[in-house]
């Protein structure tokens, strides 16, 4: 589209310019109406899972349930603690959400459909998603409250603390497949699995285990339930959202489930195949790869919710020790084994 954009009267640079900027709509508009629906989603899982009906009198079935509480929180007045520290009270979740957007730029959603199909990849993943702690830290800090103030330094140390392990795992996928690019590594997972017509690292005995670390540390990096300590209420009211309203409040909300369906994404693509089908068969290519994506996602996206129904609150002790105790050794082991692996079969020792 770029090149065809590039070759009308627009010119190089201005083509360039028009193509880059749908290409961005095109991805933002979608994930901000599968927001508001994986809300809905969530509400109705958790709903099944306690024998209750969740959402269902706004539009068919509930559906547009999401929508009205988009409305409501549009309209509500924008109220700014007298003692808090406006500017970066108000910047605190523009970072947040903007975080949450820019991380997608890298992500495939089929062969060839990204809008940055950068060498890099991975380490863009990772640098933008670390990002993300300061629209936490900004907003416990500018809130000059007490409770905002804690959430804001737990917020920090768990994040930390999964994305250290999360980084060693990555490093396990990266000498596997031999490059940073997430087009390369989905591409590299075609009968990757112990059986020959399996397509994904996690099929691999050797990475499965990493699959399952890189599943718990990203629950804890979005910090949703067992690890939701940053937002305990029975402890700290709302955590860092609590002295938010109106918009403000709102993009807090966006940026975090956004971040969600990232994670489920990057746990479809570096693991379980991303478009490709589950079996290297034939007549399964005829599906869409991007079909096969989001299937994934929406698979993924059930585990965490279903996490959150069942799984109780971790303490915030039991929380640290497991990520730096257990995922953090694990990981780093497991970095040696599968280069040493690597060494024995694929580079001849």
């Amino acid at each position: 589209m770029t090149e065809w954009f590039q070759s009308t009267f627009l010119g190089y640079g201005f083509g360039w310019f028009v193509a880059t900027t749908i290409l961005i709509l095109l991805i933002a508009l979608p994930l901000m109406l599968a927001v508001a629906m994986i809300i809905y989603a969530d509400r109705k899982i958790w709903a099944a899972m306690a024998l209750r009906r969740g959402p269902n009198v706004v539009g068919p079935l509930g559906l547009l349930q999401s929508f009205a509480d988009g409305l409501k929180v549009f309209l509500q007045e924008t109220i700014i603690p007298s003692a808090a520290n406006r500017g970066l009270f108000l910047l605190a979740p523009i970072i947040t959400f903007t975080v949450a957007l820019i991380v997608w730029a890298v992500i495939p959603f089929g062969p060839r459909m990204v809008l940055a199909d950068i060498n890099v990849g991975l380490l863009y993943i990772l640098a933008a998603s670390s990002l993300g702690v300061y629209g936490v830290i900004i907003s416990g800090w500018a809130s000059n409250s007490k409770y905002p103030f804690y959430s804001a330094l737990r917020a920090a140390a768990q994040m930390v603390s999964y994305e250290v392990s999360i980084g060693f795992v990555l490093i396990s996928v990266v000498l596997w497949a031999d490059s940073f690019n997430l087009s390369t590594i989905v591409e590299k997972q075609q009968g990757a699995g112990i059986l020959p017509f399996l397509n994904g690292f996690g099929f691999n005995p050797l990475l499965f285990p990493m699959a399952v670390v890189f599943l718990i540390s990203a629950l804890a990096e979005t910090a949703r339930a067992p690890f939701d300590l940053t937002e305990a209420e029975s402890e700290l009211v709302a955590g860092y959202q609590t002295e938010y309203s109106s918009m403000s409040f709102a993009l807090f909300w966006l940026g975090e489930y956004a971040n969600v369906i990232l994670m489920c994404a990057l746990n479809a693509i570096l693991f379980w195949g991303g478009w490709l089908p589950p079996i290297d068969w034939a007549p399964l290519y005829m599906v869409p790869g991007i079909i096969w994506f989001f299937g994934k996602i929406l698979i993924f996206f059930f585990i965490f919710s279903w996490i959150k129904a069942t799984v109780p609150r971790y303490r915030y002790d039991q929380l640290m020790r497991l990520g730096w105790k257990v995922f953090l050794p694990l990981s780093l082991l497991w970095v040696f084994l599968v280069s040493g692996y690597l060494m024995l079969t694929r580079y001849g020792g």
